[in-house]
């Protein structure tokens, strides 16, 4: 029985004196790190710059294309793992929500369109001059984490805001074609519905939350999401149940139980109505 693992900043550097980041090359990372490979999870928040090499990269059960110029962020608790070429390099971050949150206070983490769960991408592509303009922040901060300069978590903390913001612009033309009445509407269900899902299924309960009326939340998920409020919250099930159905230790009825379902038998065929496949066949096809 095998169990894929979550492996936390401090797996990476461990004899680090802030165990909050972790910063390296991508051929590095590989070099100290090989089993990273092989499908896993993090508790931290991931960001991969790629600058040369090509491969795969699956990320909660997507493939995604990795060439010169590849960018991927991923949240806490994605799975993925990589198919690489040999010549592969890049950068490769991670950090903490708490740090970054508590470092700039006026503003957190999910204020980046590009980490919400609804309707993101995990993937974007630079060209070769806005790479050639992003790549100096990934040297210099790389630079500063294996320094010991005064002020030194202070210039990579604004090294890696400077990023982010170079992302989200990118990522506000490419994904977010206007700034929509809705969208924190969206950002807000997507809270709660993280918080949430595993024991609330209810569409009305959402949208009593946010204080809405549950036919106001249709017409927004319908309006920026292409989905009624049901499917965006079967959406989130089923991906949690896929996560812990690669975990082979535990049974099928154990993760529906967790899951929030009393009755086994419909989890089942909930899960077989959306992918085509029961629990077991699914765990076995992985």
């Amino acid at each position: 029985m095998r169990k894929y693992p979550v492996y936390s900043i401090q797996r990476f550097n461990c004899n680090a004196v802030n165990c909050d980041l972790y910063i390296n090359t991508f051929k590095n990372h590989l070099i100290d790190h090989s089993f990273v490979e092989e499908p896993h999870r993090h508790n931290s928040y991931v960001l991969v710059f790629f600058t040369k090499g090509s491969g795969t990269h699956d990320i909660d059960f997507d493939t995604f294309k990795i060439q010169s110029g590849s960018m991927f962020f991923m949240q806490p608790g994605q799975m993925h793992h990589w198919d690489l070429s040999d010549d592969i390099d890049g950068f490769v971050v991670f950090y903490s929500q708490e740090m970054y949150n508590l470092y700039f206070r006026q503003k957190t983490i999910n204020a980046y369109s590009f980490y919400s769960s609804l309707g993101s991408s995990p993937e974007m592509f630079f060209d070769a001059n806005e790479s050639k303009a992003l790549e100096p922040y990934f040297y210099n901060m790389l630079k500063e984490y294996q320094g010991d300069k005064m002020m030194k978590q202070d210039k990579i903390m604004n090294l890696l805001d400077s990023i982010h913001i170079e992302i989200a612009r990118k990522y506000n033309e490419d994904f977010v074609l206007e700034t929509h009445s809705y969208n924190l509407k969206i950002k807000n269900f997507d809270a709660l519905l993280e918080k949430y899902f595993w024991t609330e299924k209810a569409p009305s309960f959402y949208a009593s939350q946010l204080h809405i009326t549950l036919k106001h939340l249709n017409r927004i998920c319908n309006e920026i999401l292409k989905k009624t409020t049901t499917q965006v919250i079967t959406d989130r099930i089923i991906l949690e149940a896929k996560r812990m159905l690669m975990d082979k230790k535990r049974t099928v009825n154990e993760i529906a139980t967790v899951l929030g379902f009393e009755d086994y038998s419909y989890f089942v065929r909930l899960f077989k109505k959306h992918t085509a496949m029961t629990p077991t066949a699914f765990r076995v096809s992985k």
